[in-house]
């Protein structure tokens, strides 16, 4: 997956002293918004080969739905919200720009999108941690290129040898003004103090290290969640920073979920359009799967499983005969035939083992043991591999 980044990043040089560009990372520009503006390019190009502008993104249906209901933004079609979404979209299409994710050109004072490069664009709009995933490689790449790595990574040096004190903080922070100063169009520290946070939070989440919080050192290590534009209201539940990176990224999905009803509808159909995207054919070779496969089916349900029903890893493509006779008996949608949901769950496995051997990044094998874990209340170990996850399986449906 990394390498999807490394091999095309390799090709440009991001050195901010060469490109006296400031707007290469901005303050909108976190996962969960990089990813939603990603999906919604996608959507308003739908594989045309066109270019657009930030306001064509924002004046969009699918953008106006989904940022509206999901941020809890009023409607983009409001002339007094424009300067708000003008940042929302610009910010994040900047920074695509930048990584040459998409070619950007001027005409007069507006800036023309189009795509360069859809697959990283794809990689990023389908979840709020591949965007994660992106930054970090993206932002290793201009602070690499632009001479400025050193610093953070003595940062996180002095941090993980618990030595770290508020005057290290002070000075990478100043270091980093000075460098936007000197090198960009930016003349304040007003402005420069707004991106900052966003490029060393990134860096500090993957490091497990401390980031900035209101200007200053964080108390603590810097958490996937707190990086996020639309965070959960943690009011009323107990934040555990006693778990890893991957335990809160899932923990982060649930609780949106849970609080925000459109949220779980956006991620839902969003994975179920992949799927659909993906497959032309049922997932499954058996004498049902004759026919066009035009369901796509929760191998544990969307109703008692909701926080399982946005997993790739827990969609599959059918035939409706697999589907409402096989998977569903009886046309029955509230019931389960336990034989069948065995049989997708091992097409499934085979399927995303295929998948991941291809070099494609659709699937993670840690998400399927975490769908499987979840969906049988087992604890298969992360480790195990595609052959071990099989047997696995089998034995559970057996003792049963």
């Amino acid at each position: 997956m990394i390498e999807l980044f490394t091999d095309f990043f390799a090709s440009f040089d991001f050195d901010v002293r060469k490109s006296k560009d400031a707007r290469f990372m901005d303050q909108k520009v976190t996962p969960d918004v990089l990813c939603i503006i990603a999906d919604c390019v996608l959507n308003f190009v739908a594989d045309r080969e066109i270019e657009f502008t930030k306001d064509d993104i924002w004046s969009d249906d699918y953008f106006n739905h989904n940022v509206k209901a999901i941020f809890n933004k009023p409607d983009a079609g409001n002339e007094t919200t424009k300067q708000e979404y003008d940042k929302f979209t610009s910010q994040p299409l900047r920074t695509l720009a930048y990584a040459n994710v998409l070619r950007m050109r001027k005409d007069g004072k507006r800036n023309l999108y189009s795509i360069n490069n859809q697959v990283i664009l794809e990689f990023i709009a389908m979840k709020e941690r591949n965007a994660y995933i992106f930054l970090y490689h993206y932002l290793i790449k201009v602070l690499s290129d632009s001479g400025q790595i050193r610093y953070f990574d003595a940062f996180k040096d002095r941090c993980l040898d618990k030595s770290v004190t508020n005057n290290d903080f002070a000075e990478l922070k100043e270091r980093f003004q000075r460098f936007m100063i000197g090198n960009t169009a930016i003349n304040g520290e007003t402005e420069v103090n707004r991106i900052f946070p966003k490029i060393l939070n990134v860096y500090a989440c993957e490091n497990n290290i401390q980031g900035a919080a209101k200007g200053r050192i964080s108390p603590n290590q810097f958490y996937y969640t707190d990086l996020m534009y639309n965070r959960p209201n943690w009011r009323d539940v107990g934040k555990n920073k006693n778990i890893s990176r991957n335990e809160a990224i899932e923990e982060h999905e649930s609780l949106l979920m849970n609080q925000n009803g459109a949220y779980s509808d956006y991620l839902i159909q969003k994975a179920m359009k992949i799927i659909r995207k993906m497959y032309r054919e049922s997932e499954i070779n058996d004498q049902w799967g004759n026919g066009e496969a035009t369901q796509v089916h929760h191998i544990f349900s969307k109703s008692e499983f909701p926080y399982l029903a946005h997993y790739l890893e827990n969609l599959i493509k059918l035939t409706p005969t697999q589907h409402y006779a096989k998977a569903h008996p009886g046309n029955k949608t509230d019931a389960i035939n336990r034989d069948y949901q065995l049989v997708c769950l091992l097409a499934k496995t085979s399927n995303i083992e295929k998948s991941l051997n291809q070099g494609e990044f659709l699937y993670r094998k840690e998400s399927l043991i975490y769908v499987i874990n979840t969906g049988l209340s087992q604890n298969l170990d992360y480790d195990l591999d595609f052959r071990g996850i099989k047997e696995e399986l089998t034995r559970i449906y057996n003792m049963n």
